[in-house]
């Protein structure tokens, strides 16, 4: 029998094939387009056959997906608190490890988090991590999938410091301006809580509730369940019990549709483009079939006026961009013959370079290599040994040494292009002097990627 609700979106997002068909009839150049739905289901266009992996599974959910989370969310603090205490122990423990596994599965570059374990003792499970938050980049969501698989379950859990250490650390970030600077989240990871935690949430939470909590009820049990869902419903959080493996993927993601709400309910369009990645592109030989993508997305919700209010996320919208369609937008004309133009993210990362090799030869296959789109731009360019380009700034109309060369940054080709910022706008789109960058690549708005330009004189 199928949910009502997934064949009611199916019919109505059918409305979307026209649009499809007529936006590559005016662009050739487009390649996937599709439709991301909070219910599940996924429409394509082109549409291809499914094939199941080694299992017989088709296992794909656009849901998690990197367009989808960063379109469908703003930029948050999360600080995730496991009980680690002697009742955890077992199927309680694996799946207590699941979930958060899953959580940091649902982060991204923009996206800043740190986990807490506590039994007796309160301790951050990455000791060099301890009292901050961190970038959820890749190579940090592998780091703490590992150190998550390493805990181990013993003791009495005791709550009360666990969150006060988190609203600590929450607090600071925001006071300080680092971070997202948008949503902050403590996802609370227990089989009970017994403890008499709401002169903590007086302290540290109340009466603004600029952090919310989610709780996960790990277990069959229902004896402490009206008290971690008190926790969550006095803190604008999400409440939710998983018994088994099989419920943590539906449960987990519930907490994106909570942080959408304000958004939804601001009718905020916020405009999002993802890190690079290897996808086939379309109508393309299969020699030529791997192109350097990226993602452009954007949240679509209910417009009717009774429901509005409830910040009812329908899904998400995005189209692959090749890349190279992108770098056209550098006017080669005012490079010169040695001059090149590359792009990277807010966050630094090299979305296109000259001197970025993503793939390598195995056999007769080409295949990417590891971390291929996490390559800082440091990598590609050479050091600066005398402190010339130390800013932006210095850039601008200032002559460079390399190796017998001058080089200069064009003034009026930095090209940012993004949507506003959950707060409000960001920057204005369009060409724009470097001079509006605090750093190369480097700014605050969590919805942009930079094509710069580069010219021998």
């Amino acid at each position: 029998m199928f949910d009502p609700d997934i064949l009611n979106g199916v019919y109505m997002s059918e409305a979307l094939n026209p649009v499809f068909v007529d936006n590559f009839e005016r662009d050739p150049t487009l390649t996937w387009q599709y439709f991301g739905s909070s219910t599940g289901f996924f429409r394509l266009y082109p549409g291809i056959k499914w094939l199941p992996d080694e299992n017989g599974v088709i296992s794909f959910d656009c849901r998690n997906r990197g367009w989808y989370i960063q379109a469908a969310t703003s930029p948050k603090d999360i600080v995730i608190i496991v009980d680690v205490s002697g009742s955890m122990k077992g199927l309680r423990m694996t799946i207590a490890k699941h979930t958060i596994v899953t959580i940091l599965d649902t982060l991204g570059e923009n996206d800043f988090v740190n986990i807490i374990a506590y039994n007796d003792y309160v301790h951050f499970i990455e000791p060099c991590f301890k009292g901050i938050l961190v970038q959820a980049d890749r190579d940090n969501r592998e780091h703490f999938k590992q150190l998550v698989d390493e805990l181990q379950a013993k003791g009495v859990g005791t709550v009360n410091k666990a969150l006060t250490e988190s609203f600590k650390i929450l607090r600071e970030f925001r006071d300080a301006g680092q971070g997202g600077l948008c949503n902050q989240a403590i996802m609370l990871i227990t089989d009970g809580a017994v403890e008499d935690y709401e002169a903590v949430f007086e302290k540290y939470n109340w009466p603004d509730r600029k952090v919310r909590v989610f709780t996960y009820l790990i277990g069959r049990e229902v004896t402490f369940a009206p008290n971690v869902k008190w926790i969550a419903c006095n803190n604008k959080g999400y409440y939710t019990q998983i018994s088994t493996l099989a419920d943590v993927q539906e449960n987990v993601m519930e907490y994106l549709h909570v942080l959408s709400r304000p958004m939804v309910i601001n009718h905020d369009h916020d405009i999002i483009w993802t890190e690079a990645y290897m996808d086939s592109a379309l109508f393309a030989s299969q020699a030529q079939s791997l192109l350097l993508m990226t993602t452009v997305a954007m949240p679509v919700f209910s417009k009717k006026n009774e429901t509005r209010s409830h910040g009812i996320l329908l899904g998400v919208v995005g189209s692959d961009v090749p890349l190279r369609e992108l770098l056209k937008l550098a006017p080669r004309y005012k490079l010169g013959v040695h001059g090149y133009a590359f792009l990277n993210t807010n966050n630094g990362y090299i979305l296109s370079h000259p001197d970025l090799r993503p793939l390598y030869k195995e056999g007769k296959k080409l295949k990417p290599k590891p971390n291929y789109n996490s390559v800082d731009l440091s990598e590609v360019e050479w050091e600066d040994q005398d402190e010339i380009l130390l800013s932006p700034q210095n850039r601008e109309g200032k002559y460079l040494q390399e190796e017998g060369r001058s080089w200069r940054m064009l003034q009026g080709v930095s090209l940012c292009v993004h949507g506003p910022r959950a707060g409000g706008s960001c920057c204005t789109s369009g060409f724009s002097s470097m001079q509006s960058q605090k750093s190369l690549g480097v700014g605050r708005c969590p919805r942009m990627l930079l094509v710069h330009a580069v010219r021998e004189i």
